[in-house]
């Protein structure tokens, strides 16, 4: 700041297509629990790469960091993870699958469970329920449904709209360095 340089540390699916209008719709909302399901194939994204795996490689949090950053950005209270379940395989120093137990200070009850061993269709879903209704973000943040009913059905658009911020935010010399996905998922190895 003092130098006058923009810091940008991105969480490209907080800019899928229906990110934004979820949050905005669940402002005005009172939440009632959040589930998060997070599951694909570690073969077909990460083919042959052990690194993933290894220490600091952050294994089923690699992807499962990307719904951490939506839930995180979605929410109008911050969430602190409170139970986690991680999974490891032998010889790996990074977990496989995880499931985890997050609330806010109002006691909302927030599950998520990430597996990297899905097969088939990959699962990026986050279903909220609230007083007025479920909506659920899946496609990664591309698709919103409320309570059933397809609001919105995005394409991909996520790196044009994450460039766009960042040249944003240097024309402005402003920031934009959100942690709190890393957070949870240092309190999740923590726990």
């Amino acid at each position: 700041e003092r130098a006058g340089k923009s810091l940008f540390a991105a969480w490209h699916s907080r800019h899928a297509a229906a990110v934004e209008p979820a949050r905005q719709w669940l402002a005005s909302r009172r939440i009632r629990s959040a589930q998060v399901e997070w599951k694909e194939d570690v073969r077909v994204w990460h083919p042959g790469q052990r690194w993933i795996f290894e220490a600091d490689g952050f294994g089923v949090f690699d992807p499962g960091i990307n719904a951490l950053s939506i839930l995180t950005l979605i929410l109008p209270e911050p969430v602190t993870v409170t139970a986690a379940d991680l999974c490891f395989p032998a010889n790996c120093a990074a977990p496989i699958a995880a499931r985890l137990s997050l609330t806010d200070r109002n006691g909302l009850p927030v599950a998520a469970a990430f597996d990297f061993r899905q097969t088939g269709p990959q699962t990026w879903n986050i279903a909220v329920a609230t007083d007025e209704g479920e909506l659920l973000l899946s496609s990664g943040g591309a698709r919103l449904a409320l309570d059933g009913k397809v609001m919105i059905d995005g394409v991909n658009r996520e790196y044009p709209a994450l460039y766009r911020r960042f040249a944003d935010l240097a024309a402005t010399a402003s920031s934009d360095a959100d942690l709190a996905p890393l957070r949870a998922v240092a309190a999740a190895f923590r726990l």
